[in-house]
């Protein structure tokens, strides 16, 4: 008996053929890859998202270096840190200042109570319901601790200590932040060449699907990282502005707090309408109907002009998918969550659709009846 005939027979009499040990082999490497790497796993997909959301941008500036990717990929970081990070790492910096200020205050009300504030009993229709429920959550000691454990399940102390020792993960953020911006000069550099390398893999796993889910995907990260993250950033820093300039108490943080509420559908107007009630209800009548016309013309101009110029993507999101990403990546990932979870569930819902799209296109065949007639 040759050789090969011998390796066929025992072939067939394996328990497990070698063609089946090799991809649980390779199943195995990809979970022992997941976890020993999985620290790496947020920062990559950061990385990732802004350099597919920015890929065009990029692509004019490594044409203006005359096509080198090394340069083009280091003058693009040094962009994204002195106009994204910078920014970002200043704002959050004074605003933990502020929640300080107001974890103070939160502790001093817990401790002795805090009576109803007088611009609360001003609120139009709401103020005796809504001074009743101060009473009752926050006026007495120890209601403010109560109201926390009920919602949060933790101590009010324990909240203060944690927004204490924000500052002592900063290392921790300082990394993950390194190893992204890392991440991100190879994304630029070698996005190319990783994108054909994907496209081979993709057609073995996808044949005949993967090249229109794979043009998909770049349009649908840009479309929502640009229509959600930049207008949200956008409208952030305006309304921000124009709380500073109404004499809004913590300007900053009520300022990133529209930022990130302008991420949800209708999260922005009810934001600066709370603050208009609420300067109004605190007696700056001017200041309060100002902001809230300033609020709705610049949410006009934006909606009207500057939201379908720079969301051209083919993925419009719904309101639920859309809350579902921002609550699930903010929970998995944190801050970068926000911009991670809603393009994961923009891509899901892209898939979705194009299976919808090559199902009605391709209905199933259903047997004609039988005639009978001439039997």
């Amino acid at each position: 008996m040759s050789a090969s005939p011998r390796r066929a027979f025992s072939d067939r009499n394996a328990l497990v053929g070698p063609t089946s040990a090799a991809r649980w082999l390779l199943v195995a490497v990809l979970l022992a890859g997941a976890y020993f790497f999985y620290g790496f796993i947020v920062p990559v997909l950061a990385a990732m998202v802004i350099g597919f959301a920015s890929w065009p941008l990029y692509r004019r500036l490594q044409s203006a270096v005359g096509g080198n990717s090394t340069i083009g990929a280091t003058i693009a970081i040094f962009l994204v840190v002195s106009f994204i990070v910078v920014p970002i790492f200043l704002a959050g910096a004074y605003a933990v200042d502020e929640i300080k200020t107001w974890s103070v205050w939160a502790l001093k009300a817990n401790e002795t109570g805090a009576p109803t504030p007088v611009w609360l009993l001003q609120v139009p229709f709401a103020g005796e319901w809504l001074a009743e429920h101060w009473a009752r959550y926050v006026g007495h000691p120890g209601a403010l601790g109560e109201l926390v454990q009920l919602i949060s399940g933790a101590n009010i102390g324990t909240i203060y200590r944690g927004v204490l020792v924000i500052g002592s993960s900063a290392f921790h953020g300082l990394l993950t932040l390194l190893f992204m911006l890392i991440s991100l000069f190879f994304v630029y550099r070698d996005g190319e060449r990783i994108v054909r390398q994907l496209d081979v893999v993709g057609e073995r796993i996808l044949p005949g699907r993967w090249g229109r889910v794979s043009r998909l995907v770049p349009l649908t990260i840009s479309s929502t990282v640009t229509g959600m993250g930049v207008i949200a950033v956008g409208e952030g820093i305006v309304l921000g502005i124009a709380y500073w300039i109404a004499g809004v108490p913590s300007p900053v943080t009520l300022g990133i707090m529209t930022g990130f509420m302008a991420l949800i559908p209708g999260g922005a107007p009810l934001s600066f309408t709370l603050v208009s009630i609420y300067l109004v209800a605190s007696g700056s009548m001017v200041a309060g109907i100002g902001l809230l016309l300033w609020g709705t013309v610049e949410l006009f101009i934006v909606d009207k002009t500057l939201r379908p110029r720079l969301v051209g993507g083919p993925i419009k999101l719904p309101f639920l998918p859309t809350f579902f990403g921002l609550v699930g990546g903010v929970k998995t990932m944190g801050f970068l969550g926000l911009f991670v979870g809603p393009v994961l569930m923009a891509i899901l819902v892209a898939i979705w659709r194009e299976w919808l799209h090559e199902a009605q296109e391709t209905p199933a065949q259903t047997p004609a009846p039988a005639d009978y007639t001439d039997r």
